[in-house]
């Protein structure tokens, strides 16, 4: 199975640059400490899937020219997750279809309440349409394609990371369950979160994140959420271990498996 993914941001719940702060990683001219809130694009034969539609999703539709969705789906509730869910209508006037989305029950109850115009029984002309799907922590499929959940903690809440191929896909965590470590067992390429080097409450530190790169050994690891605390990102992929990368918005990544 071909999985192509595209980082379509990278940066925490603030993005990088932070309002209003002056450090070296958010007055960087260098591309790559420009990020936006964290989401991917996942792209196969037959299916391209958003995860995540943060405050940003309208900006990484654009940038990465994508003129067609096949389905979303969410890890969690947070708003630098779901607060660009508006922005489905363009796809919606373009296939005239609903948007399939899919998260959890308990995520499908904050969509209800913070987007309450797209599920009122009377509702406005031109809304977003979409067509909520539920799951939970046993595969589910997308088109042909096979999605496993990879329940973690994010702190107290849970959230849910994603297995397609042989890709992993892991954000706002800082505890992974026991059935995780068994789904990313013989994955190709990782996809971490490491907020910063300092301890965090809800997110991996950096060498939180090594450990668990090296304990799953994937070809290739990959960085995400990662804030300005971390440093310059020229500098801190210089002191990393050979496999292990810092993702950047706009970075493609491949992985090419013989699972279906």
């Amino acid at each position: 199975m071909l999985v192509e993914m595209t980082f379509l941001g990278t940066g925490t719940s603030q993005g990088v640059p932070v309002i209003t702060c002056k450090c070296a990683v958010c007055t960087s001219i260098n591309p790559k400490d420009k990020r936006l809130r964290t989401s991917v694009l996942m792209c196969t034969d037959s299916q391209t899937v958003a995860i995540d539609s943060g405050p940003d999703f309208r900006q990484q539709m654009l940038e990465a020219q994508v003129d067609h969705l096949d389905a979303l789906v969410l890890t969690h509730e947070h708003k630098d997750h779901i607060a660009g869910l508006d922005d489905i209508r363009a796809f919606n006037f373009a296939s005239g279809l609903e948007m399939p989305v899919y998260s959890t029950a308990r995520v499908q109850e904050a969509l209800r309440r913070e987007f309450h115009y797209v599920f009122a029984s009377k509702t406005y002309p031109g809304i977003p349409r979409v067509a909520l799907h539920e799951i939970n922590d046993q595969p589910f499929f997308i088109g042909g394609d096979k999605w496993t959940p990879l329940p973690v903690k994010h702190h107290d809440l849970p959230v849910l990371g994603f297995r397609l191929g042989g890709i992993a896909y892991i954000t706002d965590a800082n505890y992974l369950e026991a059935q995780t470590w068994d789904r990313i067992q013989g994955v190709d390429v990782l996809v971490l979160n490491a907020l910063r080097k300092e301890a965090h409450l809800s997110h991996f530190t950096l060498n939180e994140a090594l450990d668990i790169a090296e304990k799953v050994g994937a070809r290739e690891t990959y960085l995400t959420h990662l804030s300005h605390q971390l440093g310059p990102h020229d500098v801190v992929q210089s002191q990393l271990p050979k496999g292990v990368f810092l993702a950047y918005d706009g970075l493609v990544v491949t992985s090419q498996t013989k699972e279906s």
